[in-house]
C-alpha cells in the first residue's frame, strides 16, 4: 500500500503560512521560510521531486521521482502557484487539489468529494508515495491517513498564520521520530511516523 506523506516547511511555533496564506517561500522580505543555506542540497538531492517544475528547469535537474508521483493541495495552496503563473506548479507529478467549488482542468485532477476517501483509493493503487503539500486544513482533514510527517522546521516565529494542522480542537497525537538532522543554517528536518 502506498503511504501518505505530510512534507511540509513550518516555523518554530507551527505555522506553515502568514495568516493571509501568502507564500511563505517569498524571497521579498515578507518571505520567512529559508530556501537557500546548508539544508537546502541535502532536501533536493532526496526529494527532487518537490520541487516546483520551474525551479527544477532553472537548476538544471532532470532526476527522476524518487519518493512521490502524487502530490496533494487544498485549493488555495494550488492558487498560490497559478498567482506566480503555472497552473501545474508540479508538473512530473499527479496533481490532485482538493476543491469543493467542482472546478475543472487540463493540468490537474479537482476533487469535490471526501478527502479521506479519495485518499483512501489513491493509497491502494500502485506507484510512489503520495505527497501531502499543503494547506494546514487539508492537513487536519486528511490526520486518519497521513503515515509520516516530515516537517522542515525553519528558525523564526511569526506568532500568528495558518497552522500545520489548522482547524482542530485539542487533540493529543503522538508520534515517534524516525530521523532528524539539524543544519548550520538553522533549518531542522524532522521525519515522523505515528505511533
Amino acid at each position: 500500500m502506498r503511504e501518505l506523506t505530510y512534507f511540509t516547511a513550518s516555523t518554530l511555533d507551527g505555522f506553515v503560512a502568514d495568516p493571509s496564506g501568502g507564500d511563505p517561500t517569498d524571497t521579498s522580505p515578507g518571505g520567512f521560510f529559508l530556501s537557500q543555506g546548508d539544508h537546502s542540497e541535502p532536501l533536493i538531492t532526496a526529494y527532487p521531486e518537490t520541487l516546483p517544475g520551474v525551479v527544477r528547469e532553472h537548476l538544471g535537474l532532470d532526476a527522476e521521482n524518487k519518493v512521490f508521483d502524487t502530490v496533494l493541495m487544498g485549493r488555495k495552496t494550488w492558487e498560490l502557484g497559478v498567482r506566480m503563473g503555472s497552473a501545474n506548479p508540479y508538473p512530473r507529478l499527479r496533481t490532485v487539489v482538493f476543491s469543493r467549488q467542482g472546478r475543472q482542468s487540463p493540468e490537474v485532477e479537482f476533487v469535490a468529494r471526501d478527502p479521506v476517501e479519495a485518499v483512501r483509493e489513491l493509497k491502494q493503487g500502485s506507484g510512489l508515495g503520495i505527497w501531502l503539500c499543503g494547506g494546514g486544513g487539508l492537513a487536519e482533514s486528511l490526520w486518519s491517513e497521513i503515515d509520516v510527517l516530515v516537517v522542515k522546521v525553519n528558525p523564526v516565529l511569526i506568532g500568528a498564520g495558518i497552522k500545520l494542522f489548522d482547524g482542530g480542537g485539542f487533540d493529543i497525537r503522538r508520534l515517534h521520530l524516525i530521523d532528524h538532522q539539524v543544519y548550520d543554517s538553522g533549518v531542522a528536518v524532522m521525519t515522523y511516523r505515528k505511533a
